[in-house]
């Protein structure tokens, strides 16, 4: 793997860099007090070419790559991790309709993704019975004619409410667990979808989560995204990608709190001196900076193989495991070298460790990505 980034991944990292400085970091403390979602926002990023960095250019997507995508998510997340949530899950929803979606869906939807209006990709996988085993969700679709017929509810969808487009995983047979699972492509406003209850978060409060009903939902025929029986796998394959950009998302939460510790404790004096000068300090700020390191290299690495076409699986858990437990560590750290201050929202860091803690949980809790990795290398 070359660590040295081409000249069009660099400019990505500037752009965004520029643009999160700029117009997301500025907000990202009201964002928190409101829980506002940032649509105009997510339309500066979709004409910025960021909503769909792995989609091709014909379909209105900028052919980025995983590994400029996953650069972009950390300066996104750097500046403000709600609005790096959408982005991350928007690109997960567009890279399943390049790979599983048929010609007419791609020329239809993937330009509302990549250019609006509502720039915005839902991933509707879990329910209230079903988080961790997903195979044993319950909503169902039974095809009438030349319409899937949706009856439901899903909980926890990353903005739900401003999604033109869901991919949403139902029931469509009799056959058990993963087999009977599909996919469907549901558009904003169809009829029988009912967007529910706003969830008032302990972080991550300027990314809209809600709740879904489908009650008599009616699909188009031709929104079966790949295959009956297809749907688990597609869950499966997008998540994979999802953890590389959680991964990427802890890094750019990382980040920030290990900046704000450093800055904190160059002028924060104690014993006669910047607390910057204690061996106890430094001892943290150290240790902080080295599990980022190694969480960027875990991240690239896993967005390089699936870049190079290579299997990713493995180290995408790796990369999402290591670096949300590490941020869990940062976050933690940051707060302490702040001392009281630490605790009060004045400071940014009360809200990066409250954005932090859901990235050990969502796309896969760190449960779930130690037993991936295990299965892996105790496969025959």
């Amino acid at each position: 793997m070359d660590w040295n980034l081409t000249d069009d991944q660099r400019l990505i990292v500037d752009m965004v860099h520029s643009f999160a400085e700029k117009e997301l970091k500025p907000r990202a403390a009201e964002l928190d007090r409101t829980g506002e979602f940032p649509l105009a926002t997510m339309q500066r990023l979709a004409d910025l070419g960021l909503m769909g960095m792995n989609v091709p250019a014909a379909y209105g997507g900028s052919e980025a790559g995983p590994v400029a995508l996953s650069l972009a998510l950390t300066e996104a997340a750097r500046g403000c991790a709600s609005t790096a949530v959408t982005m991350s899950v928007t690109n997960m929803v567009g890279e399943a309709i390049v790979k599983f979606g048929v010609e007419e869906q791609k020329r239809r939807l993937l330009p509302r993704l990549n250019s609006g209006p509502f720039p915005i990709g839902s991933f509707a996988l879990t329910e209230s019975s079903s988080g961790s085993d997903a195979a044993s969700l319950k909503t169902r679709a039974v095809l009438q004619g030349d319409e899937w017929v949706v009856n439901g509810s899903k909980i926890f969808i990353s903005h739900g409410a401003y999604a033109s487009v869901m991919v949403v995983w139902v029931r469509t047979g009799d056959a058990p667990g993963a087999d009977g699972i599909s996919a469907l492509l549901v558009e904003r406003d169809t009829p029988g979808l009912i967007i529910g209850k706003h969830e008032d978060k302990m972080g991550l409060r300027g990314s809209n989560t809600v709740s879904l009903a489908f009650e008599d939902c009616r699909v188009p025929r031709a929104n079966l995204l790949g295959r009956p029986g297809e749907g688990f796998k597609i869950a499966m394959m997008a998540l994979d990608g999802g953890r590389i950009g959680i991964g990427s998302q802890a890094i750019g939460i990382g980040r920030a709190a290990l900046e704000a510790a450093v800055d904190y404790a160059k002028v924060r004096e104690q014993f006669g001196q910047p607390i910057g000068r204690l061996g106890a300090i430094q001892d943290k700020i150290a240790d902080m900076a080295t599990q980022l390191e190694a969480a960027r290299a875990l991240t690239l690495r896993a967005a390089w193989l699936k870049e190079t076409g290579q299997r990713f699986g493995r180290e995408a858990s790796m990369a999402k495991l290591y670096a949300s437990e590490a941020l869990q560590r940062i976050v933690k750290e940051a707060v302490q070298i702040h001392g009281g201050y630490g605790y009060v929202k004045d400071y940014v860091v009360e809200r990066l460790f409250r954005d932090a803690r859901v990235a050990t949980i969502y796309e896969g809790t760190s449960e779930i990505q130690r037993l991936v990795i295990a299965r892996e290398l105790l496969r025959d």
